[in-house]
């Protein structure tokens, strides 16, 4: 699978993906009117529901829920099948639980026949038996969660695939305006527990290095709107994540698409917000939204989170039994990662460690070449 990008040994050593992306194509010149951003999006998920079956990657956040929304509102407006949400439940894992907007969500949509759910307890472990999977055939790739979709793209082979990709990065980007809340709380917590080290399982001037790049690339995003969506669509993050994505499909007859990430999207947006300065997810959903939506779709609520996912029983018996290789240790000091894999849950950050660790075993115990290993 030569066209998924592979993460460097900085990529999986940092746990960050820094910088743009070379290749990136510079935003297209926009000739004659802005479209209104609900009609790119409109237009952005049609390609997908015209091969059905179409599923939606459906979490029950706001950036999957916009997105199916959209999704149907179109289908039936052009006599085209429902799209079908397809969302994980987890055993042991509060933090991701989203049950209940996930339903009233499905209610107000109307798509409580079409909704599949899939139950996982370690099945998505970093190295658990879907992981594993996708690892043997890919290799490592970015993210470290890309076999939470494998699946579902699974489930959808010649069809399509639609998610909310980029919604993190397009409508909530990093910064928030000095005088927000969010900025005061955030603030305030830092003060309080002081700053706590940063990737303390890299070899200390590799740490140093890593915290600089990631200190100017956090630096780096405009604070206004038009600026901030086409820095965003340029990191190299995005792009591999968009792209492995788009590759693994591909290879089971499903074609992916991220509206969140269209190009007359990020246009529309920019045409009619850009010159908004660090607005927020909520500004940017009302105004997407333009009251066509049901309103419990862009409702704030609290965002799931998932290492109880991903950080399980394989990881532990693996971190457990680690023998200090695999790893590049001109990078990473082996030491202090095994005083961060000694806590648990560690640092969700050193997930693609994990996975290099898996991977080297897997080679060394099989004698194959390695997977696809990081340069």
């Amino acid at each position: 699978m030569d066209r998924i990008p592979r993460p460097t040994a900085r990529d999986v050593a940092y746990g960050i993906v820094l910088g743009l992306d070379p290749a990136a194509p510079a935003p297209a010149a926009r000739s004659g009117p802005a479209l209104p951003p609900l009609v790119a999006l409109e237009r952005a998920v049609l390609p997908a529901l015209r091969r059905p079956p179409c599923l939606v990657s459906f979490s029950g956040g706001l950036d999957s829920s916009l997105v199916l929304a959209i999704a149907a509102r179109v289908a039936r407006r052009e006599g085209l099948p429902d799209p079908v949400p397809v969302t994980w439940r987890f055993t042991d894992a509060p933090g991701a639980q989203e049950t209940p907007w996930q339903a009233k969500i499905i209610a107000a949509l109307d798509l409580t026949r079409q909704w599949q759910i899939l139950q996982a307890g370690d099945d998505l472990d970093l190295v658990g038996p879907v992981a594993r999977r996708l690892l043997t055939r890919y290799g490592q790739v970015h993210p470290p969660n890309r076999h939470l979709h494998l699946p579902i793209v699974e489930l959808a082979r010649g069809g399509a695939l639609l998610t909310g990709v980029g919604g993190d990065q397009i409508l909530a980007g990093w910064r928030r305006r000095p005088g927000s809340l969010r900025a005061r709380l955030g603030r305030l917590r830092t003060g309080l527990r002081g700053r706590p080290e940063l990737l303390p399982w890299l070899c200390p001037e590799v740490a140093r290095q890593a915290r600089r790049a990631f200190a100017a690339e956090q630096r780096a995003e405009p604070h206004r709107l038009a600026a901030r969506i086409a820095w965003h669509l340029r990191r190299r993050d995005l792009s591999m994540t968009r792209v492995s994505l788009a590759a693994i499909a591909a290879d089971h007859d499903v074609l992916a698409v991220t509206p969140l990430l269209d190009e007359r999207f990020a246009a529309a947006l920019a045409a009619r917000h850009g010159r908004l300065r660090s607005p927020s997810r909520r500004e940017l959903l009302a105004a997407i939204a333009d009251a066509a939506l049901p309103p419990v779709v862009i409702t704030p609520r609290r965002k799931g989170t998932f290492d109880e996912v991903f950080l399980r029983t394989p990881t532990r018996e693996l971190v457990s039994a680690w023998d200090g290789s695999g790893v590049d240790d001109s990078l990473v000091d082996v030491a202090a990662l095994r005083r961060e894999w000694s806590r648990w849950r560690f640092d969700s950050r050193t997930a693609a460690l994990v996975q290099q660790v898996w991977l080297a075993g897997l080679s060394a115990t099989e004698g194959r070449p390695d997977l696809e290993a990081p340069r």
